[in-house]
């Protein structure tokens, strides 16, 4: 298989997963993704497996591994907060994190020679400052609500 095949399965699993279901009278377009998502447990492994397709494609597209860890942190996002129920399948009807990686893919193939950009690398280092921070808040309650419950008078 060419580039142009990758590229082109690319965007079209990321139009199935989604975008492909018009809502009758309205512009809203949702995909396979969120509705596969509202499958209790099941669901959202299944669409974030799907939605990992494309970030195969792009590993053999050869795109930068930052961008590749961009892509990977959207999935991750999109199934973390997908699991949780119904809010979790309204925010991948938001985030769209399949639409989103075929959008990344698309700028680097038609950059091709370019390395990975500033905003890629601003994106994975702030994530990375706001995944430390939530690790280290939540030390920090679970260690001040033991001490707590340790010194509390019964």
């Amino acid at each position: 298989m060419d580039r142009q095949n990758y590229f082109a399965f690319a965007r079209l699993l990321a139009q199935v997963l989604d975008r492909s279901i018009r809502l009758p009278g309205t512009d809203l377009r949702i995909g396979l993704d969120p509705l596969i998502g509202l499958i209790p447990g099941f669901g959202d492994a299944v669409a974030s497996l799907a939605g990992s397709m494309i970030l195969f494609l792009a590993a053999q597209l050869q795109v930068p591994k930052i961008v590749l860890v961009r892509m990977s942190v959207n999935i991750a996002l999109n199934g973390v907060i997908g699991s949780i129920p119904l809010f979790g399948d309204l925010f991948s009807l938001w985030f769209r994190s399949n639409v989103r990686n075929g959008a990344l893919l698309e700028r680097h193939m038609a950059a091709t020679g370019r390395a990975s950009t500033f905003w890629d690398w601003v994106f994975v280092v702030g994530l990375g400052a706001i995944i430390v921070g939530f690790i280290v808040g939540a030390m920090v309650g679970v260690i001040w609500f033991a001490r707590t419950v340790w010194h509390a008078q019964w």
